[in-house]
């Protein structure tokens, strides 16, 4: 097995796991699986009560990351301000499309489709699935502006929604 990036992440480092999101390394712990030993990261997801253990080896194959920088939340709340552009394509091809975005893990990507699926008061009401979709992609993106800002949830969805709410004015 090879090592590769073994030191990239830590215990107590945050990372985005692509379909699950933001989560805290617990520890890095040895695990035999299959008769072969593994190192592996235990992630933490405390919003979704998950434990999830990766291979070290595989962790960046798998798309695991660091969170985005600042500069990074600050251009995906810029992408938030532009026109929502839907595609006149069938719902059922969108929202495969925007369910891969948001289990891309891309933080701009999830930031897109915020800023698509968003509805102000006066817009016509969301389908179920608009807006189950609305709120995972929100879900996903508040949570890492709320750890890279170092802000509680709360005020980082306020400050997401203030940016949403620019937009219309």
């Amino acid at each position: 097995m090879s090592k590769t990036k073994k030191n990239e992440f830590r215990p107590d480092d945050f990372v985005v796991y692509p379909a699950h999101g933001v989560g805290r390394i617990v520890s890095i712990e040895e695990q035999e699986v299959a008769g072969l030993r593994l190192e592996m990261f235990v992630i933490s997801f405390d919003k979704d009560k998950m434990t999830l253990r990766v291979p070290t080896s595989r962790a960046t194959e798998i798309g695991m990351r660091s969170l985005a920088s600042p500069d990074l939340i600050d251009r995906a709340l810029e992408t938030l301000k532009g026109k929502a552009r839907v595609k006149r394509a069938m719902w059922s091809r969108r929202a495969q499309e925007y369910d891969q975005k948001i289990n891309s893990g891309d933080l701009m990507s999830i930031a897109e489709v915020v800023r698509d699926l968003h509805r102000n008061d006066d817009q016509r009401e969301q389908s179920y699935s608009e807006r189950q979709l609305y709120e995972a992609a929100l879900d996903r993106l508040t949570r890492e502006v709320a750890v890279v800002s170092g802000l509680d949830e709360g005020a980082a969805q306020k400050r997401v929604e203030e940016v949403l709410l620019s937009r219309a004015a």
